[in-house]
């Protein structure tokens, strides 16, 4: 499979894997589990449904435990770039508008750390022997 398709199947997986993590974000809430709690369940959900798709569909391999380590050190490491490149972009916009820094820093960050997981997952968790 070419890298165009892979990444576009990636692209659908993480629009899917935002949806998994909202929608059992909003059960969580809606049965009165505590906020943070159920942050902290739906983004796992999203993260093992994310690991599940793009295993099976965008990169078809087969999984076992060492890779699932891979893909959750690769998570682990994204966050951080994540959380990094958000900070920077918001400091680098500065306090005068806060409500345009927050939302360019946001898309800045997810936009990194996406292309991030999609080449960590190509080339680190589910690189091809």
């Amino acid at each position: 499979m070419s890298t165009k398709e892979q990444a576009g199947r990636f692209l659908i997986v993480g629009v899917l894997t935002v949806m998994v993590d909202f929608m059992t974000y909003l059960l969580l809430v809606a049965t009165e589990v505590q906020l943070d709690i159920a942050k902290g369940i739906s983004f796992a959900a999203g993260t093992v449904f994310a690991y599940f798709a793009n295993s099976g569909w965008t990169f078809s391999t087969s999984r076992n435990l060492v890779q699932f380590s891979k893909f959750l050190a690769l998570y682990i490491g994204t966050l951080g770039i994540n959380v990094a490149v958000n900070r920077f972009v918001v400091d680098a916009i500065g306090d005068e508008n806060v409500r345009f820094a927050v939302i360019v820093a946001f898309l800045t960050a997810t936009a990194v750390s996406a292309a991030s997981n999609f080449i960590g997952m190509k080339y680190f968790v589910f690189a091809t022997q």
